[in-house]
């Protein structure tokens, strides 16, 4: 099934082939200037980034299969065009993701045992967006193409309220929007668009397109480029290889700064593939032949960027710190998880209305009594 006839790769912003060397396309052109702001730090903490988000997901759908999670989206493959982007915005920016965004949620600073914690169903959000320590990341959306909706919606606001178009890059602010493919095809993302294009809200729209919605391919959902679609609503749209982190976040940074100066709405597709299941309670080997992936696989963002790495340089000892750390790391996780506590049974009803309601009153009385009936607390 050739999932892949309606993009367009010749095109798309790349800057590191495919086997790490410095190959820039003609596209590439105007956001060379953009990588001058990283330094070998930044590489090397882009890399980190990357490992330790992959070793979080390993470990995640380990869990689930394990009988500790209900459910698990892996981002196996995806790491590059979230790493890239997730770095390029400023902590002033805000960031909607839907709930697949695990590398970005990491750059942002968010513990990411709170994304375990929704999965288990222990909570509804897993962090509080106020800390700032969170850096603005706002919390899973499982609704398909919602947080569009949500996303335009603050970047009204942002708009409304002066925050934008300062002239000041510490305080001007932009919104991030991550969707997938087959978000493009609901109804939320498109109006979405339209608010955002009317508004001119500063605000990125990310689409991360993994190649299949599910079990349906690219191909089925839509006959032309999706990066095209933004076109439609008169929103600047670029398509870009989304397993380079480079151009992940030579790109983001450029049309992040485009949408906080006034630029209004920008879109970028990022072309990448997803190389687990949907979740793990699906299994694509009923719907994606072994080679398809292995081709993808083929081009993995971490593999890549390491060759870049060795190819300005860096030492062996480099790969080996961030692959101890990422042991440690998943490690860690899996002891949080094995502590993380039931909720009381009675916070189901806490938070429903904005006030006291008398039937969810009534309702967490009848649940209590019950539990007491059974010889254990609501707990």
């Amino acid at each position: 099934m050739a999932e892949t006839e309606n993009t367009s790769p010749a095109t798309a912003v790349q800057i590191l082939s495919t086997d790490g060397t410095v190959a820039p396309t003609a596209s590439a052109e105007p956001y060379l200037e953009y990588l001058n702001r990283l330094t070998d730090a930044d590489h090397e903490q882009f890399y980190r980034d990357m490992v330790l988000a992959r070793a979080f997901d390993t470990e995640a759908a380990n869990l689930q299969r394990q009988g500790q999670l209900a459910l698990w989206p892996p981002c196996h493959g995806q790491e590059g065009a979230q790493v890239g982007s997730g770095r390029a915005a400023r902590s002033q920016d805000h960031i909607f993701p839907s709930y697949r965004e695990h590398a970005v949620g990491l750059v942002r600073g968010v513990d990411l045992l709170g994304i375990i914690e929704v999965m288990r169903g222990t909570t509804h959000s897993g962090w509080d967006v106020s800390d700032p320590s969170n850096g603005n990341f706002r919390p899973y959306t499982l609704v398909i193409g919602a947080q569009a909706l949500h996303a335009t919606g603050f970047a009204m606001g942002v708009k409304f309220d002066g925050d934008t178009a300062t002239g000041n890059p510490e305080t001007d602010q932009a919104v991030m929007v991550y969707f997938g493919d087959g978000a493009t095809s609901q109804g939320d993302v498109n109006e979405a668009m339209v608010f955002a294009a009317s508004y001119q809200t500063p605000e990125v729209f990310f689409l991360q397109n993994n190649h299949w919605a599910i079990s349906v391919p690219v191909t089925t959902q839509s006959r032309t480029p999706l990066f095209q679609r933004g076109s439609g609503f008169g929103i600047p749209s670029v398509q870009i290889d989304g397993n380079d982190v480079l151009a992940s976040y030579a790109v983001t940074a450029k049309h992040l700064d485009d949408a906080r100066s006034g630029g209004g709405p920008q879109l970028i597709e990022a072309l990448t593939y997803r190389i687990g299941a949907h979740t793990t309670s699906d299994d694509p080997t009923k719907y994606r032949t072994q080679e398809l992936t292995d081709s993808w696989i083929a081009r993995d963002p971490i593999v890549r960027f390491e060759a870049f790495l060795r190819g300005q340089g860096a030492a062996n000892a480099l790969f080996e710190s961030v692959a101890a750390e990422a042991r440690d790391y998943a490690s860690d996780v899996r002891k949080r998880t094995h502590a993380i506590a039931d909720p009381e049974i009675g916070l189901m009803f806490d938070g429903v209305y904005s006030d006291d309601h008398p039937l969810m009153i009534e309702q967490k009385q009848w649940l209590e009594q019950y539990e007491a009936a059974l010889g254990g607390g609501a707990e």
